[in-house]
């Protein structure tokens, strides 16, 4: 499979369960700004797992790049990362509902985690899949930042079920957030290299 069906294919599932996210909203009550205050738990959800997304999205774009192919393990391994995302509307709404229990927020957790898992696995796989010591070079530098972006969220995961749980979603905020800058700092620098 080339690395650009196999892109392809990972952008429409991504859309589609951003796509869910927003169906998932629940409606207010009524057609008042306090109707919609009292949603905020919700809102906040949900752009929290959509801008989460769209930052594995951008990673991953930023990935096949780089990558000039693909092999068995990274398409298996991407359909995994696919497995898990689709989740996310279903974690969000539990989020948004039960947004202080631990065992919902720590499900959240679970979801995000398992999901950073992956991506490392994939860039781990593309470094596999094309050998050129650029690649490798990049592979490397981006799972390395991801195992530091999924160690904040393990702390914040663990802190969250056994003392407040909404710290589960503020880990995955700055994880997001963490992840973003150092992420964008180091393709600006691989672009002025290479």
């Amino acid at each position: 499979m080339s690395k650009e069906r196999l892109g392809a294919f990972m952008d429409a599932v991504i859309a589609i369960v951003m796509t869910v996210l927003v169906l998932e909203l629940e409606k207010p009550a009524e057609p008042t700004l306090a109707a919609f205050w009292a949603l905020r738990i919700n809102f906040a959800a949900y752009a929290l797992s959509f801008l989460w997304l769209a930052a594995m999205w951008t990673s991953l774009h930023n990935a096949w790049h780089v990558a000039n192919t693909v092999c068995g393990r990274t398409i298996w391994l991407s359909i995994g990362l696919l497995f898990f995302s689709s989740l996310f509307p279903y974690a969000t709404s539990l989020v948004s509902t039960y947004f202080e229990s631990a065992v919902v927020q720590g499900f959240y957790g679970v979801v995000v985690i398992a999901t950073t898992v992956m991506m490392i696995l994939i860039y781990r796989s593309l470094a596999n899949d094309d050998p050129r010591e650029s690649t490798v070079r990049y592979m490397k530098t981006v799972s390395g930042f991801l195992v530091i972006d999924v160690l904040i969220k393990v702390v914040c995961a663990v802190l969250g079920v056994l003392f407040w749980p909404p710290l589960v979603s503020i880990g995955v905020l700055v994880a997001a957030v963490f992840i973003m800058i150092v992420r964008n700092t180091h393709i600006k620098g691989h672009l002025a290299a290479g």
